[in-house]
């Protein structure tokens, strides 16, 4: 008999970091799997174009998942795409596959923004907004 292991509960809210965020909404144990970053997979010689319009936008949509893949999650994507950045996150991205989960670094609190390290690369041109003082770029 397999155990099916239940996700934690998490909502979308307004954040002080960016826009909207993500929230625990129950107490997140370390190292539990919070939430898979859905979205389309494309080929990364296709996701060029799309960047660059989320860019402008001010967003960072498109997740690489290796070498030939991204995920793109404005197209069927779900609320994992609405998890900030923070050069201090209490979460990080583990890819199994295709598959890219967010997964606790630590203990988080019922109520706490879920954040993880984006890892960009590229031009780094959005300013990093999580903490007043920050400057890197995204």
């Amino acid at each position: 008999m397999s155990t099916v292991r239940k996700l934690p509960r998490i909502v979308r809210r307004r954040s002080k970091v960016h826009g909207f965020g993500v929230y625990a909404a129950e107490a997140i144990n370390k190292n539990t799997r919070i939430i898979d970053y859905a979205g389309e997979l494309i080929r990364n010689s296709r996701s060029g174009a799309r960047e660059a319009r989320y860019l402008k936008q001010g967003c960072i949509w498109v997740f690489r998942v290796n070498r030939v893949w991204s995920r793109d999650a404005a197209v069927n994507g779900n609320i994992a795409r609405f998890i900030n950045h923070s050069c201090q996150p209490n979460c990080y991205f583990q890819i199994v596959g295709h598959t890219i989960w967010i997964r606790a670094s630590r203990p988080i609190r019922a109520g706490e923004e879920l954040t993880y390290d984006y890892r960009t690369i590229g031009d780094k041109t959005i300013p990093c907004r999580c903490r007043p003082g920050c400057t890197n770029k995204l």
